[in-house]
């Protein structure tokens, strides 16, 4: 449902009377009434306070028209619903149905368009794939469906139905988009479905939109808590970290002069049934729990662990960032003299205040807390990582596991090895599967290497 802005201004207008109006009935007809049937008795008092209430309902008509050109309804860019107003009308129209589908619709190299053409162009580019997906729909028979613009590249469908109903329409339209141009601009069109037996709430059907579209785009199978009440999974998350329910991991990382464990953290859901980092830290981030879930880790790990040799374990970055987070570390690592530990961070955005990091990742070092950088090779924030952070170890992203990758990119591996060692940093990589990997690792100089091909992981811990 596109909105020109002659037919939007005809929209705010005509719901500002259909508010307005019926109010303004009732007060003719009541004046009405009342002059009719009591006329010779009617004092002059009345007719000034009936003069003043038609004013006052006139007034009011022309404020609600007023106050409706300032209510967003659509996008300027797109000419579809705002996503406020977008909101309010999937809210409603998933309540008062019984099955409801949504529909997202991802322009996937938006940013790529924005840097090589500029916004404007960016923006042209918005509004007419807009319109593609509106005269797609009209081609397929279907009208009169909400369509608004969710963030970025991301437009949200709403189709009444269920998902069965409308999944092969969407592979047509990802399909027939496959050769979408705007002008010379080559556009790339990605699309997820859901529906109301996913959830009634609208923010966790769009995220789970969101979830499904990521798998796609990175070409995984999507998360198996995809079915699970995603209330009931954010209350599972969040009683688990409350109850320490934790089931810790463990997996040997074989280096040139010595070893250490790593170790790996999934939650116990409210069914007793794991649940795993892919799925859990979503919600973390999302509920902003993320300081407190690395120290209840932390400190029941380190209680549970009575061994004096070096552990590796994930961190989220902003926690190293918190100042809580930093003191309390201190003070655990101040009574474990003997034992030393190795942060793991990956983050996608990049953190600017590398001054600042670096005062942090220094002050630790004296509680023996190294740091590695996870996903080296696949994002640039890694990269820059390692040439901007005195961190002490980078681990390949797992990408170049694979034993053709590893032989296909080995230049770029000696590239980032040859860089590291030069910074003094140590080289990590780990879902080694098989001896030629392992063999080829090694020949490329990478310190530390970890997989299956080397050791099991092994269940640590586990709360009854």
């Amino acid at each position: 449902m596109l909105l020109p802005r002659t037919k939007e201004r005809e929209y705010r207008f005509k719901l500002a009377l259909r508010m307005g109006l019926p109010i303004f009935a009732l007060i003719v007809a009541f004046i009405s009434h009342t002059l009719v049937t009591n006329y010779n008795t009617l004092e002059s008092s009345f007719y000034i306070e009936a003069i003043l209430l038609l004013v006052f309902s006139i007034y009011f008509i022309f404020y609600l028209i007023y106050n409706g050109f300032n209510v967003k309804i659509t996008d300027d860019i797109t000419g579809t619903f705002a996503r406020e107003y977008l909101y309010k009308y999937l809210e409603a129209q998933i309540k008062s149905k019984k099955n409801y589908t949504l529909i997202l619709i991802s322009i996937d190299n938006l940013n790529d368009i924005n840097n090589l053409y500029g916004i404007k162009n960016g923006d042209k580019v918005l509004h007419e794939v807009a319109e593609w997906i509106a005269a797609y729909l009209r081609s397929e028979g279907i009208e009169g469906y909400p369509i608004g613009h969710l963030k970025g590249g991301d437009f949200i469908i709403g189709l009444d139905g269920s998902k069965e109903d409308f999944s092969t329409l969407l592979d047509l339209m990802c399909l027939k988009a496959s050769e979408l141009k705007v002008g010379d601009i080559e556009v790339k069109i990605s699309g997820a479905i859901s529906d109301t037996n996913y959830s009634k709430k609208l923010d966790y059907l769009i995220e789970n939109l969101l979830g499904i579209q990521e798998s796609i785009r990175g070409s995984k199978e999507h998360s198996k808590d995809e079915n699970i009440d995603p209330n009931e999974l954010e209350l599972s998350v969040i009683q688990a970290i409350t109850n320490c329910d934790l089931i810790i991991s463990s997996q040997d990382v074989i280096g040139k002069d010595e070893s250490f464990k790593e170790y790996f953290v999934k939650l116990k859901g409210l069914n007793q049934k794991p649940v795993f980092p892919k799925t859990y830290i979503k919600i973390i981030n999302k509920l902003g729990l993320g300081v407190e879930f690395d120290l209840r880790v932390f400190e029941h790990l380190v209680s549970v662990y009575n061994q004096e040799e070096k552990i590796a374990i994930n961190i989220f970055p902003t926690s190293l960032r918190n100042e809580n987070f930093l003191t309390k570390v201190k003070e655990i690592m101040r009574d474990k003299k003997n034992l030393k530990v190795i942060f793991v961070l990956y983050e996608m955005e990049y953190y600017s205040h590398t001054s600042r990091y670096n005062a942090i990742i220094e002050s630790l070092k004296e509680y023996n807390i190294s740091i590695g950088i996870d996903r080296i090779g696949s994002i640039h924030t890694s990269f820059l990582y390692l040439r901007e952070l005195d961190i002490d170890y980078i681990r390949f992203d797992t990408y170049y596991s694979r034993l053709d990758k590893l032989e296909k990119n080995r230049n770029i591996i000696d590239g980032f090895n040859a860089m590291a060692h030069e910074h003094g940093v140590k080289s990590w990589i780990k879902n080694i599967e098989e001896k030629d990997g392992y063999n080829l690792a090694k020949e490329l100089n990478i310190d530390f290497i970890q997989g299956r091909y080397l050791s099991e992981v092994k269940k640590f811990y586990e709360k009854d």
